[in-house]
């Protein structure tokens, strides 16, 4: 089991009630970041509960991570297939058991032995609680409904989000569990009523709406239905902001993103916090 010091909590969700609520648009709503594969640095590891903390110690965040299933039917957060890149392992995660994947230590972006190990995904989200909000990227082959069976056996429905990648797999999982919160692919209004036709209610829909500049037209529609507007800036707009300056970051919440999914964690959550003190914004479920 995984020991991190507990921390003041973040997020007051007390019901899955108050977790629609804070991802409905309004436009006083609190821009945040999301840290892709909850953001690593220099000794810290992709996908590792103690990166998640480091990130949730110095700003309200949502962290995006990964889910693997291993040989003996665990669900543990990992981003490849096999385990050269992150791991001090070798060969395919799902030829693994648990209790073999449990000895190996995890690297960090440059590629150093760290002394962090591969977490569950059980004791990710029990830590998680008050702590962050989750949303997970469940890797082909692993089963829905089984992360489905871990998310509700955590008791963990307020503070995670399932991402999709098509109409199809969000009805799946809206089918599955009607109460959970689910990352849609949008990049226009046709998939939005693609979703519409297949019973995915706007009110359990946070959007992803793609990793370019974004198309107006689109946020706007999406804020008309109540639904928030991811815009992964992983790639070239995290590059841009590098080389023009963080406040590249609030421009891309001004032009109608709510979510900024991000490499740069701290930097862009820096840029966010100067653009909401200078609204006034605030929520009732961030402390």
């Amino acid at each position: 089991m995984v020991h991190v010091s507990n921390h003041n909590q973040v997020f007051n969700f007390e019901t899955v009630d108050d977790l629609y609520r804070f991802l409905t648009y309004s436009e006083k709503r609190v821009p945040l970041i999301s840290a892709h594969r909850g953001g690593p640095a220099a000794d810290y590891p992709e996908n590792a509960i103690e990166t998640f903390q480091r990130i949730a110690y110095k700003t309200p965040a949502i962290i995006e991570c990964d889910i693997a299933l291993t040989k003996d039917s665990a669900l543990v957060l990992m981003h490849d297939e096999t385990l050269q890149r992150t791991t001090t392992g070798k060969g395919r995660v799902g030829r693994h058991t648990l209790e073999e994947l449990q000895e190996l230590n995890l690297k960090d972006v440059d590629g150093k032995v760290t002394k962090y190990k591969i977490p569950t995904l059980e004791e990710t989200l029990l830590w998680g609680v008050g702590k962050v909000i989750f949303t997970l990227d469940v890797k082909r082959n692993v089963p829905y409904r089984l992360v489905i069976d871990a998310i509700r056996k955590a008791k963990a429905e307020a503070y995670v989000v399932v991402i999709t990648y098509s109409a199809d797999q969000a009805a799946v999982v809206h089918n599955l569990a009607p109460e959970l919160m689910i990352s849609a692919s949008i990049r226009s209004a046709e998939d939005l009523i693609r979703l519409n036709d297949r019973d995915v209610p706007d009110t359990r829909i946070v959007a992803f709406v793609g990793t370019s500049p974004i198309d107006k037209k689109v946020t706007d529609l999406l804020h008309q239905h109540g639904i928030l507007c991811i815009l992964g800036t992983i790639g070239n707009l995290d590059r841009q902001a590098m080389q023009r300056g963080e406040q590249v970051y609030a421009e891309f919440i001004e032009n109608g993103a709510d979510i900024l999914s991000t490499d740069r964690p701290l930097e862009a959550a820096k840029s966010l916090d100067y653009y909401i003190r200078k609204r006034g914004l605030s929520s009732p479920y961030i402390n």
